[in-house]
């Protein structure tokens, strides 16, 4: 029977640890950059400090609320309603760098975008439970879900953000898999969405000009292969040990958003392969951890949840460290726990939070 434990404590340990090499790294990979744009070297420290107050306390009251309490139905779905809400009002505020992404508040902002990753994870875990070995029945249990994912990822994709639409369609995929939907629908839907993932990628000159870089940066070295040619530059540099912390210089205006996309690149150069080894180690861990927390809940709901929220933010830093080697085209998603950014920091330590929960009701 399921009694309740101590959390996690090497989960919250990583947790803490991953936290504070990126308050390092973005004071880092920031301090020129915001010297000569903002005229004080502590801007994006100091944003980023605030945030992880915020996030620490959020993942606190996660921690301390069971996750049970989430599988009401009135929760579930005043969340989903609230994230439709929050998607379609981002796209009639001004823009920002030319997309409809970022609700400000104050100078603050939120990522509606990162609202629907932990929306969708709660409303399948839901969902999954309810329909438990009726899973593979189209209209009562695949047709809901397909709706969700399709319409929150059409909404992030007008914005336009297609790196989160497609994190989002990813995300729903694999929980579907882990619940034991048949492989045939797999297929189906790949083979009704390839045209689709074309078609969204040649309609945006930008998104072509990433993906002909990706194949040769070398084509277009000043232009669609500038990112990822600085990226691997500031990886090769770093070598074994790397050239010192605050030492690197791809990040004083040759490494684009060093403080964010492209955050691991700084550690790679800083800190060199030992360093960027050892964050891939923590997500590593954070992996076990979650699917140990998944493993042992006392319940499917806790299962699934326990499942989505490790899935969300170990594939995010997967696509991220990819990005920066090389192995995927350019996209902005950020590296979980160490890139500057309020709305991915505040959700991904509230969804450590609700996996802590799931531990203290371990089996």
């Amino acid at each position: 029977m399921a009694k309740k434990i101590s959390s996690d404590r090497a989960l919250f340990a990583v947790t803490v640890a991953m936290l504070g090499v990126g308050l390092v790294m973005v004071w880092s990979a920031s301090s020129g950059l915001a010297q000569e744009r903002y005229g004080n070297a502590y801007y994006f420290l100091i944003r980023q400090v605030v945030w992880a107050c915020v996030g620490l306390v959020s993942m606190v009251a996660a921690m301390r609320t069971d996750y049970r309490k989430l599988r009401h139905p009135a929760v579930v779905y005043s969340a989903v309603l609230a994230t439709l809400v929050l998607l379609i009002a981002v796209l009639f505020l001004p823009a920002v760098n030319d997309t409809h992404r970022w609700i400000r508040l104050g100078s603050l902002s939120l990522q509606p975008a990162e609202v629907a990753k932990l929306s969708t994870i709660l409303f399948l875990a839901y969902h999954l439970e309810r329909r438990g070995e009726k899973v593979n029945e189209f209209l009562p249990s695949l047709f809901p879900v397909l709706l969700l994912l399709g319409w929150f990822a059409f909404l992030i994709f007008i914005q336009p953000d297609l790196g989160s639409a497609a994190t989002v369609i990813l995300i729903g995929c694999v929980m579907l898999f882990l619940t034991g939907v048949r492989l045939r629908y797999f297929a189906a839907l790949t083979v009704l969405g390839l045209p689709v993932v074309y078609q969204a990628i040649m309609m945006a000159a930008y998104r072509r000009d990433r993906i002909e870089a990706y194949l040769n940066p070398w084509s277009d070295a000043r232009g669609s292969g500038y990112q990822i040619i600085q990226s691997l530059i500031a990886v090769g540099t770093g070598g074994l040990t790397g050239v010192g912390l605050m030492e690197g210089r791809q990040k004083l205006f040759y490494l684009p958003y060093p403080y964010s996309d492209f955050i691991y690149a700084v550690i790679g150069e800083e800190l060199g392969l030992l360093g960027a080894g050892a964050v891939v180690l923590g997500f590593v861990l954070l992996l076990w951890r979650g699917v140990r927390a998944a493993w042992k809940a006392p319940d499917a709901f806790g299962t699934f949840l326990a499942a989505g929220l490790t899935l969300s933010i170990v594939l995010q830093g997967l696509i991220n460290v990819s990005v920066v080697l090389g192995l995927l085209p350019t996209k902005g998603i950020p590296l979980p726990f160490i890139s500057a950014g309020g709305s991915s920091l505040l959700f991904t330590l509230v969804s450590v939070g609700l996996l802590l929960n799931i531990t203290q009701h371990a089996d």
